[in-house]
């Protein structure tokens, strides 16, 4: 390839995939790696030693609460902030596929965190949930004079295991996407939320 054609590549581009924001950026990978280290320790907790399991439930509960809360700063802030534009290049389905994973990995990020404290605060052990160790994070109040706290607690969990198997299959499709259209596609995708890619 000579240099025109690389000047002529790299301008292409550029001008199809414009950045998120800065704050777009952040919380998307502050959320991305809260997810990875919730999901690796939702399948792994059960199985430490039982002198850290305490301390991995407590970091698994405060992890998704805080999941929670940069999930609705992030949905406030996408909604009062336009997306860069899809590449022309995109064709029709992959551009509803990528929109659906979008909205999915969304709901997920509100789902999945609240049915845990749900889980959490029906559950009858009554366990409380010290947020990073700094302070008791509260129970959702709904619970507090249910009689049967257990079946309830039970229902939340599997509906919480759900939503993770649910929620690794998304995060799957949507890197194994972003892996497709920057080693195959060279859309410049994966740049959008990658300042340092070009």
């Amino acid at each position: 390839m000579n240099d025109k054609s690389l000047v002529a590549d790299h301008g292409r581009f550029s001008t199809l995939s414009p950045r998120y924001t800065h704050t777009a950026i952040a919380l998307h990978w502050i959320i991305a790696v809260s997810i990875i280290a919730l999901l690796i320790l939702g399948l792994t907790m059960e199985d430490f030693p039982k002198q850290y399991q305490a301390l991995a439930y407590q970091t698994h509960k405060s992890l998704g609460l805080t999941v929670l809360i940069l999930s609705i700063v992030r949905i406030i802030w996408r909604l009062t902030h336009k997306a860069p534009p899809y590449p022309e290049s995109m064709k029709l389905w992959e551009k509803v596929a990528a929109q659906l994973v979008h909205v999915g990995l969304y709901v997920l990020m509100l789902a999945l965190p609240l049915t845990g404290w749900a889980l959490v605060s029906s559950s009858p052990l009554g366990y409380p949930t010290i947020w990073f160790g700094l302070f008791e994070w509260p129970a959702l109040p709904f619970f507090a004079n249910v009689e049967d706290k257990k079946a309830i607690s039970d229902a939340f969990g599997e509906v919480h295991e759900s939503l993770a198997w649910i929620c690794i299959a998304l995060v799957a499709l949507h890197v194994g996407a972003a892996l497709k259209h920057q080693f195959i596609n060279h859309d410049g995708i994966m740049a959008r939320m990658l300042p340092w890619l070009r």
